[in-house]
């Protein structure tokens, strides 16, 4: 099927895509297809990447991957010109290549190159799916998080990333929670025990054979008394007896 458009239109049409054309190609052998033309020790004027920092090849990598992408959307863009100007000869610009329906001119002039009608356009929509990789991103460090595990109680990647809280750029507004005036809380499960899993354990000594030791008064060991935590106390507590006698 065949469609007459106005003259007029047509060649305003034929124009706009020359220049659209001409534009691109302009612009491609302007920059040296987006720094393509160049190698990769000319583009970073470097005589070897292997003394750099492995951030700094990355950086040159990414943008030369950006570079390609630019690049093949300017060729994809000539080769929907060119389709554009081949259906103008043939009588066929202004069919939708689904339905055979005629295009409505107010859509040829916002897209000169549209091949489709508005309902027959393939929606360039986000995928709702998320990366495969993210499986093992969450919980924290995936496969090394075994806290939920009851056999584990050994040293994991939580206990990695916990051992190594300093140095973290966040500020306390950035924090999960309303605490939002604690650096501390910036990280994961920052609310654990440091060095120990329950309270008794920061205070209840043991020697090397792990035979009991006694009890270490500590800050730890007055809150639990405070709290009335646990069982009467084993040992008669100097610094309790010297509090009350004071």
């Amino acid at each position: 099927m065949h469609r007459t458009l106005p003259d007029s239109f047509m060649s305003l049409q034929r124009r706009r895509l020359l220049d659209l054309r001409a534009d691109i190609e302009r612009r491609v052998g302007a920059n040296g297809h987006f720094g393509l033309t160049d190698s990769y020790r000319d583009a970073t004027g470097e005589l070897s990447g292997i003394d750099n920092h492995p951030a700094d090849a990355g950086t040159e990598t990414f943008e030369r991957a950006k570079d390609i992408a630019l690049l093949e959307r300017e060729a994809l863009t000539l080769e929907k010109i060119e389709a554009a100007i081949r259906r103008m000869e043939t009588g066929e610009y202004g069919i939708c290549e689904a339905c055979g329906k005629f295009i409505p001119t107010e859509r040829l002039a916002a897209l000169p190159t549209a091949v489709y009608c508005v309902e027959h356009e393939p929606i360039q929509a986000e995928k709702e799916g998320r990366p495969a990789e993210e499986l093992f991103l969450h919980p924290p460090f995936g496969r090394t998080s075994m806290d939920e595990s009851e056999d584990q109680n050994g040293f994991d990647g939580e206990d990695a990333w916990q051992i190594e809280s300093w140095g973290n750029s966040d500020s306390p507004a950035m924090a999960e929670g309303n605490n939002n005036d604690d650096y501390g809380a910036l990280y994961i499960e920052s609310d654990e025990n440091d060095g120990f899993v329950e309270p008794i354990e920061s205070f209840l000594a043991a020697d090397i054979n792990g035979r009991s030791s006694g009890i270490v008064r500590n800050s730890a060991y007055r809150r639990y008394l405070e709290a009335h935590e646990g069982e009467g106390l084993l040992e008669p507590d100097v610094w309790t007896d010297e509090q009350t006698n004071d």
